[in-house]
C-alpha cells in the first residue's frame, strides 16, 4: 500500500508540474519515470521506459488550447508496469499503458479547464475581490492535484492487474520488443519533423521508421 500511495502522490506532483505549478520539467517522462523506478527499487527500468516515452511524446507540448497526451502521470504508471511485469513484456506493457493513460490525461485536462472557467470571478455578476481570485486559484490547484492522484491510481491498478497476464502472453523477445518500440517512437519523431518544417509527411514517416529499425537492430 505504501508503494502505491507513494506512486500516486508522485503522479499528483508531476501533474501539477506539467502546467499548473512550477514547470520544473519533473513531469517529463524521463524524470517522472525515473523517479517512479527509483521508488520501486529499479531505476534502470524506470529510466529506460522514460527514454522511450520521450521519443513518443516529444510532439506533446502543453501550449495554448491544444490537447496533447499528458506525460507525467502516464510515465509514472509506465515505469510501474515495466517493473511489475519485468523483461520485454514489462517494457511493452509500460509503454503501451503510458501512451493510453496520456490520452486519458488529456481528456481530463480538457474537462478541468471547463471547470476552471466557472471559478473565475465574473465582474458582471459580482464584485471581483482578492479573496475570490485566491479562492479560484487554490480551487484549480487542488482539483489538478486530485485529478493527477486519481488518474495515476487508476492507471496503477490497471497495470498491476495486467502485469501477470502480460508476462505470460507477450510473444516477442527483448530485441524484437525494443525494435518494435523504436520504430513507433521514430515514426512519432517523423510527425514532429513534419510539424516543424516539411512538405512531405510520408518522407518523415519513412525516415523515422528506418532509423527506428536501425537503432532497434543495434540495441538488440
Amino acid at each position: 500500500m505504501t508503494e502505491l500511495l507513494g506512486l500516486a502522490l508522485l503522479g499528483a506532483w508531476v501533474t501539477l508540474d506539467g502546467v499548473t505549478v512550477g514547470q520544473f520539467m519533473v513531469s517529463r517522462p524521463l524524470v517522472a519515470s525515473g523517479l517512479a523506478g527509483l521508488w520501486l527499487g529499479d531505476p534502470a527500468t524506470g529510466f529506460l521506459v522514460g527514454a522511450v516515452l520521450e521519443l513518443f511524446l516529444l510532439v506533446a507540448v502543453p501550449s495554448g488550447a491544444g490537447r496533447f497526451p499528458e506525460p507525467g502521470p502516464a510515465a509514472v504508471v509506465g515505469a510501474a508496469g515495466a517493473v511489475w511485469a519485468a523483461g520485454p513484456a514489462g517494457l511493452a506493457l509500460g509503454v503501451a499503458a503510458a501512451l493510453l493513460l496520456g490520452y486519458a490525461g488529456a481528456l481530463s485536462q480538457a474537462a478541468q479547464r471547463h471547470l476552471n472557467v466557472r471559478w473565475v470571478p465574473d465582474p458582471a455578476v459580482q464584485p471581483v475581490t482578492e479573496a475570490a481570485i485566491v479562492r479560484g486559484h487554490w480551487s484549480s490547484l487542488g482539483v489538478d492535484a486530485i485529478r493527477g492522484f486519481v488518474l495515476t491510481a487508476l492507471g496503477l491498478a490497471a497495470v498491476r492487474m495486467a502485469a501477470p497476464w502480460a508476462s505470460g502472453a507477450w510473444p516477442l523477445d527483448a530485441a524484437a520488443t525494443r525494435g518494435l518500440l523504436l520504430v513507433g517512437a521514430f515514426v512519432s519523431l517523423g510527425v514532429l519533423g513534419r510539424s516543424l518544417a516539411a512538405r512531405h509527411l510520408w518522407v518523415y514517416l519513412a525516415v523515422g521508421a528506418v532509423v527506428g529499425l536501425g537503432l532497434g537492430a543495434v540495441w538488440g
